[in-house]
């Protein structure tokens, strides 16, 4: 995506659904950015959904024109008051736009709107073998504070989690 596109990223409505389900089930087949290994519904994800609260744990989209080109959620870490100030970033970007800065977009976008949600770490849970991802996070300062050996078997091969983190305002 060039600068001079425009871009709008904003919360996620209930229509937006079936097209970050479509994004998100087009990462599967890659085996790269996700754990699920057969597509989900959208059923599947309502509940998902409703749980972005856009006050705490925001759900975003970003439009490039009438289309949307990716999508990025903060989630709960752990589930426990002392991590409330942690949370999971997850970016997935529509095939059509990978390689065009969505993904910079909504990684950049998220840090400037922790501090408002009261967020002072961010932790992105990476395939190790996840090149693409592992390069977008380090490039806005994530480091690698994790790792976990062959914790995840995808089509045969046991695979690697790199847990990233970064923290707001250091």
């Amino acid at each position: 995506m060039q600068e001079t596109e425009k871009y709008e990223i904003q919360i996620a409505r209930q229509q937006d659904l079936d097209e970050i389900v479509s994004i998100y089930n087009s990462s599967i087949p890659g085996r790269l950015a996700t754990a699920d290994t057969e597509p989900v519904t959208v059923a599947s994800r309502q509940t998902w959904f409703d749980e972005h609260d856009p006050a705490r744990r925001p759900l975003w989209v970003l439009w490039q024109g009438d289309r949307i080109a990716g999508w990025a959620s903060l989630q709960t870490f752990y589930g426990r008051p002392a991590y409330n100030g942690t949370v999971e970033l997850s970016v997935y970007v529509h095939p059509d736009f990978q390689g065009k800065g969505i993904g910079s977009k909504l990684v950049s976008y998220a840090i400037e709107q922790a501090p408002a949600l009261h967020i002072h770490t961010l932790l992105g849970f990476v395939f190790a073998h996840n090149d693409p991802s592992r390069t977008l996070l380090s490039k806005f300062g994530f480091e690698e504070w994790g790792h976990l050996p062959r914790v995840a078997v995808l089509d045969g091969v046991e695979r690697h989690l790199a847990i990233l983190g970064k923290r707001i305002g250091e």
